[in-house]
């Protein structure tokens, strides 16, 4: 049976109003895309994206700051959405933007529904950092899965004969997905190493092989066989998008996957 110990009921009125004004900015875009200017659903996003990263900002600075499954599913909408809009300026006719803000609604309302535990004051004063890392990292393979899945749709739009609509060339979504990938890979290692290194400083114990770890280590080797096969296979194209979406989903099990067990199956903060 579900359960949900640190509820919505604990979860200020402030926070609320953000994450339900940013959740109701994103579903213009999503839900409306076909009967609005794109000059509003643009415009519709951007506030979204700045009322959801205000939102992230309360619950994260507040005086009882907390993490979870669902902060961390958030945080990593976020920075997907930073290079959409990013993205967006140096190519505006890039085309994700309905999928992109149901995931932005879907992952602000979550946080305020599963705020997570709290962080303790006494933690280490590198903690912030370790899970800024963490976060970084998913934050960057998601941008590369997203790529990914754009020239999935590419590749499968030109095959059929049909109009290349994912705004960005197939060569250019290709190299920026792996970039991404680069990048996630490089920083997932910092986090283990750091968490390997650091552990008892982190957390008060040293290494522990649990879900978290052996998932996480899973993901590295994934991600780095893939970089490996690009590199020395010239690995590309469904192949190469397949072993993304397994490191990926490798990921996101580790923290967020185990988190969820904890918090919403078990029912337990710690």
């Amino acid at each position: 049976m579900l359960s949900m110990p640190y509820s919505a009921a604990s979860t200020s009125l402030s926070a609320w109003a953000l994450a339900l004004a940013a959740a109701l900015a994103y579903a213009i875009p999503a839900l409306a895309s076909q009967r609005i200017r794109e000059t509003v659903a643009r415009l519709s996003l951007r506030v979204a994206w700045a009322l959801h990263g205000l939102a992230l900002a309360w619950g994260l600075l507040a005086q009882e700051p907390h993490f979870g499954f669902a902060p961390a599913l958030s945080i990593t909408a976020w920075l997907v959405l930073t290079v959409y809009v990013v993205e967006q300026q140096l190519y505006p006719q890039l085309r994700s933007r309905w999928p992109l803000s149901l995931l932005g609604s879907i992952a602000v309302l979550l946080t305020v529904l599963f705020p997570g535990k709290p962080l303790h004051v006494d933690a280490s004063p590198w903690l912030p950092l370790h899970l800024a890392l963490g976060i970084a990292s998913y934050g960057l393979f998601a941008a590369a899965v997203v790529h990914a899945a754009l020239m999935n749709r590419a590749e499968r739009n030109m095959r059929q004969g049909g109009d290349h609509d994912s705004g960005l060339p197939l060569l250019t979504l290709e190299r920026l997905t792996f970039r991404f990938v680069s990048a996630g890979f490089a920083v997932l290692t910092a986090t283990l190493a750091a968490g390997w290194l650091f552990g008892e400083q982190l957390y008060g114990k040293a290494w522990v092989w649990n879900h978290k770890s052996v998932f996480s280590l899973l993901s590295w080797i994934t991600f780095a066989v893939l970089l490996f096969g690009r590199k020395r296979f010239g690995w590309r194209g469904q192949s190469a998008v397949r072993v993304l979406y397994a490191g990926a989903l490798l990921l996101l099990l580790a923290y967020v996957g185990s988190r969820f067990v904890i918090e919403v199956l078990l029912g337990r903060g710690a």
